[in-house]
């Protein structure tokens, strides 16, 4: 046991063990490569298998270190080589290792091997292992000859294969997720199993090539594919200044179909996953995920029904006018005001207030017991879902900072803004297909929204027009007057031409494709 107390010894055995650890990676390497062709369950197993064969085989060798001696004899002569059996084991081995990266190179150049799908096809457990065990007996040969040529006693040897053996095993788990997570530095390390092939066959013909020449090549290489990763996560992190909700938005709408958005980031663009002309969801499905997707960037005026479409009842007419009201209007839920809009009372069912009309109750009483929900216009979406519960589902009035009501939302308005519009009995569609199929005819109070996916198109609308929500606010901030009926106005790659004018609402619009190459100013 004198060898303990040997400084000698110990630093002998830390150069050997931090030897077979550098000899023991692209062992390790290749290991992870084969062992990613199984199932995930499986890989850490066969890594660990074949790490306990490499180290049998090392051990088992160290104990033949006569017969070891005997490799480096000449056996044969080819021309002017000659070839001893470590030659020639190098030189299968080799070529062996060029054919098998190859071969795992062109597989991950093709993205065959690494296809996450359920279809995936996974290699036998035991194919596996066996070419595993192939590479440990060609890797272990060298690692052997290197603790033979470093010290001269078998315990340290033995020490030090184990000691370099339990942490590759310790270190497998790491490099396996990690080749999992980052198929580029498979291509990295296959790369690194080319040239250690290459020095391999050199060897074995007789040119040798220091190994301090192929590490410094290797680790430059690492570090660069280091310096790309943090590159590469701090664009993602950093180079958008967009959300990450919208990011993904603007992925899964491309997914559906959505090639006509004129903004997208550069973000946006590396997560799309499929062609944007490759199509997975049915058009109802894709108005309806859309319109999932954006209701939390739209304001209350873009779905609301406004001031001037509101159906409200008058507290102070006749109790025989309000009762035709009723019977003659289709909607089920009305407002109360005294004598004005702006003079709200509260919200009444028909049936109800029909009801207690019978009885001889006063309106503006019954109205009274059932006060409004109030919002301002500036709530987003989905903080008003929160009010319509609080409403129990009735309906919410919308309000500006002067307190003049702007108009009111029921369940069915934030409905329509997911999965589109639901005219009532007394109402036509906001938009008709004209001149077979080559026009629309579009209400100017048409939400923006609804008309772009209607005209499947994303580019009449920029972020910094957000304030804008129906067809007539379009037109309207793209001219500096009141524009009057037979007025054309172009927009990207769309003619709008005013056909009918309230006062001074446009209230119909016909629309086209802008084919002529020649833009007006």
């Amino acid at each position: 046991m004198d060898f303990l107390t040997d400084i000698s010894m110990w630093v002998g055995l830390l150069t050997l063990v931090i030897l077979e650890i550098v000899l023991g990676v692209d062992n390790l390497i290749f290991i992870t490569i084969l062992a990613d062709k199984l199932p995930k369950k499986q890989r850490e197993r066969a890594c660990i298998i074949g790490l306990t064969f490499a180290l049998i085989m090392r051990v088992g060798l160290l104990s033949l270190i006569s017969w070891l001696a005997t490799l480096t004899h000449p056996l044969c002569r080819i021309f002017s080589f000659l070839f001893s059996g470590r030659d020639l084991i190098l030189l299968f081995g080799g070529i062996f290792l060029l054919f098998k990266a190859t071969t795992e190179l062109h597989q991950q150049l093709e993205h065959k091997s690494h296809n996450h799908s359920s279809h995936r096809g996974y290699a036998s457990f035991w194919v596996v292992i066996i070419q595993i065990v192939v590479f440990d007996a060609i890797f272990s040969i060298d690692a052997v000859i290197t603790a033979v040529g470093t010290v001269e006693n078998l315990i340290v040897m033995v020490l030090s294969v184990v000691i370099a053996t339990i942490l590759m095993v310790l270190l497998s788990r790491v490099l396996i997720n990690f080749i999992s997570n980052h198929q580029t530095v498979v291509v990295l390390c296959l790369s690194f199993l080319l040239i250690i092939g290459l020095s391999l066959i050199a060897e074995g013909i007789g040119f040798y090539i220091p190994k301090g020449y192929l590490y410094v090549a290797i680790g430059f290489s690492v570090l660069i594919e280091l310096f790309n990763q943090i590159a590469h996560c701090n664009f993602i992190k950093n180079q958008s200044t967009t959300s990450m909700r919208e990011r993904t938005a603007e992925a899964i709408m491309r997914l559906m179909g959505g090639d006509n958005m004129t903004e997208r980031s550069p973000i946006a663009e590396k997560c799309s996953v499929v062609s944007v002309s490759e199509t997975h969801f049915a058009e109802e499905e894709r108005h309806m995920i859309t319109g999932v997707l954006s209701l939390a960037s739209r304001t209350l005026r873009s779905i609301m029904t406004p001031r001037n479409k509101i159906s409200w009842l008058d507290a102070q007419k006749p109790v025989q006018e309000l009762y035709s009201i009723l019977m003659n209007t289709p909607h089920n839920m009305f407002p109360v005001c005294d004598g004005e809009l702006d003079q709200l009372i509260g919200i009444v069912r028909a049936k109800d207030l029909m009801a207690a009309i019978s009885l001889g109750e006063q309106v503006a009483q019954f109205a009274a017991d059932s006060a409004p929900v109030v919002v301002p216009e500036t709530l987003d979406v989905l903080n008003l879902l929160r009010e319509l519960r609080r409403a129990k589902g009735s309906m919410v009035i919308v309000s500006n900072e002067f307190g003049i009501i702007q108009g009111l939302i029921t369940p069915l308005d934030v409905l329509e803004a997911i999965a589109g519009e639901f005219p009532d009995e007394d109402e036509t569609p906001e938009i008709e297909s004209i001149n077979n199929g080559t026009g629309w005819l579009a209400k100017g109070g048409m939400d923006l929204h609804a008309l772009q996916q209607a005209l499947q198109t994303y580019d009449l609308v920029h972020r910094c027009d957000d304030h804008i929500v129906s067809l007539a606010g379009l037109l309207l901030s793209r001219c500096d007057h009141i524009p009057k009926e037979g007025d054309i106005l172009i927009i990207n790659t769309w003619k709008f031409i005013i056909r009918k004018m309230i006062e001074y609402r446009i209230e119909l619009v016909e629309i086209e494709r802008f084919i002529n190459n020649n833009k007006p100013n």
